[in-house]
């Protein structure tokens, strides 16, 4: 169907050039490739980052890390990828998206081939950085095409839902991956093995993603620059970078010092400037128009994207940390015991696809993934030496990342359908960064609370500290599910109209 405005004549200048607004739908087939191309590269960044963990002693003697040093291995890509995924959407959003997602990939393969050669410990971590603010561009790109590409709900609810899956069957299988790497061959395959899987998708992506068709609504360059805000979204940017800089960075000295109160401050009082600079933005040049916080359903659904990979990443760090530094289990040992999160997560991944949960609101859903993450947390405080694992941990996996994979599919298709296609670039950005910053915020607070109660316990090996780190999450978990309860609203029928944006459907 046309646009209202594709039906009038519109008037323009000479400097005026066309607006890119529709595309062509391609076949099944290509369709269908494409999504597999999308969640291969979705795939091979997880995988790519989990696999680090178990590289980072190869890495720390390597480069001469000290610990604190080292937390930076993970954090200057998680960072920047963070930090510049609002700005990568709305790049999305106003320009091309085919060309965000063929750029940002192809440099992400380029970095990756550099820091296998790097023998310098800060080139290294700029290199990562750098490779974050790429990776940022693919993935608000990506989602937008997703969404053109598949534009039935049905299908269009697969797609997405397959694309979050394989991002959380990386993070696990990285595992295996940087243990593999590393014992046979080396931490640079690490980064090494991305480039011949990226680069070769990049070019099949170039010629399979359909060039968009031309509307007769113009629009200046300088109209398109105007509306991608580019004040606000600096604004934002650098707000991200100082709270995950200070979050990070109170985790591994002291949450009282200058270097982490300073920027948690600065950065509060600028995400506070941002909204402020919104509400007096119009709606079309606003990166984030403050309307879209009361879209109905949109905020309770981006406080539950925080919560998938702050269960995955907690879960995934505590135990990789206690199997080998305390109970002394190989890289290898530690990753095949972790594999039933990756197995359950790809299962639960195909769950939209089962009829009666495709047909209810998606507040059903994410309360029952909430509660799976909650119980899978009971059983891990409990978990305190070895001989427990298939008693509680291997139930607490199953349980957990089943929660985890149902809530984080559930609240990515609502939150699509809660909003218009012209803004998939912008709100896919919205959910990844809930996502990393969940992550992120999620680690240093709990690392935080572990060490602290290690110290008055006896050190790392006496297992309160990880029991209070499981009872945070749960407590965490446990107020984003009363959220959920109370304030998302399953009696607004769903719409389709541009300009208009609802909650899903009963």
């Amino acid at each position: 169907m046309k646009s209202s405005l594709a039906s009038k004549p519109s008037i323009t200048s000479a400097c005026d050039v066309e607006v890119v607004v529709r595309r062509p739908t391609p076949s099944n087939v290509r369709r269908y490739t494409l999504l597999l191309i999308f969640c291969i590269t979705q795939f091979i960044y997880a995988l790519t980052n989990s696999a680090l963990f178990s590289a980072i002693p190869s890495l720390v003697r390597k480069f001469g890390f000290t610990q604190s040093q080292s937390v930076w291995i993970i954090s200057a890509y998680q960072l920047t990828f963070a930090s510049f995924l609002l700005m990568s959407g709305k790049i999305s959003d106003i320009y091309n998206p085919k060309h965000t997602f063929i750029t940002g990939k192809f440099i992400v393969g380029v970095i990756s081939i550099g820091l296998g050669f790097v023998s310098d410990g800060i080139l290294f971590l700029a290199l990562r950085a750098l490779s974050g603010i790429a990776a940022s561009l693919t993935v608000p790109s990506a989602l937008a095409l997703l969404v053109g590409l598949f534009p039935e709900p049905r299908h269009q609810a697969v797609a997405i839902a397959a694309f979050g899956a394989w991002g959380s069957i990386g993070i696990v299988l990285g595992l295996i991956t940087g243990a593999l790497f590393v014992e046979y061959a080396g931490w640079s395959w690490v980064f090494w093995f991305v480039p011949m899987v990226i680069i070769p998708t990049t070019f099949i992506s170039a010629v399979l993603i359909p060039s968009p068709t031309k509307n007769v609504v113009r629009e200046s360059e300088f109209t398109k620059f105007r509306s991608l805000d580019v004040t606000g979204i600096s604004i934002l940017t650098v707000a991200v970078i100082l709270f995950i800089f200070s979050v990070t960075t109170g985790s591994t000295t002291s949450w009282g010092s200058a270097m982490t109160l300073a920027p948690l401050v600065i950065a509060i009082a600028m995400i506070a400037a941002f909204f402020f600079w919104e509400a007096f933005q119009p709606i079309e040049c606003a990166a984030v128009p403050s309307s879209t916080w009361f879209i109905p359903n949109f905020s309770v659904l981006f406080g539950t994207a925080l919560l998938p990979y702050f269960w995955w990443a907690n879960i995934f760090t505590t135990y990789v940390s206690l199997w080998q530094d305390i109970y002394k289990w190989s890289p290898m040992s530690s990753a095949i015991h972790m594999l039933p999160i990756g197995i359950t997560a790809f299962v639960f991944s195909f769950a939209n696809r089962v009829k009666g949960l495709s047909s209810m609101s998606a507040k059903w859903p994410i309360l029952c993934g909430a509660l799976m993450m909650m119980l899978s947390l009971v059983l891990f405080a409990f978990a305190d030496t070895p001989d427990k694992y298939w008693p509680l941990v291997f139930p607490g996996f199953i349980l957990g990342s089943a929660g985890a994979m149902l809530a984080n599919i559930s609240a990515n298709i609502a939150i699509f359908r809660a909003t218009t296609p012209s803004m998939a670039g912008t709100v896919g950005a919205i959910f990844n960064c809930g996502l990393q910053l969940g992550s992120a915020v999620g680690l240093a607070a709990v690392s935080s609370i572990q060490a602290s109660v290690q110290v008055r316990n006896g050190g790392p090996s006496n297992y309160e500290g990880q029991s209070a780190g499981f009872w945070f999450m749960l407590s965490c978990i446990s107020a984003a599910a009363l959220a959920v309860v109370v304030f998302y609203r399953t009696d607004t029928a769903r719409k389709r109209v541009e300009g208009t944006v609802v909650c899903d459907e009963k």
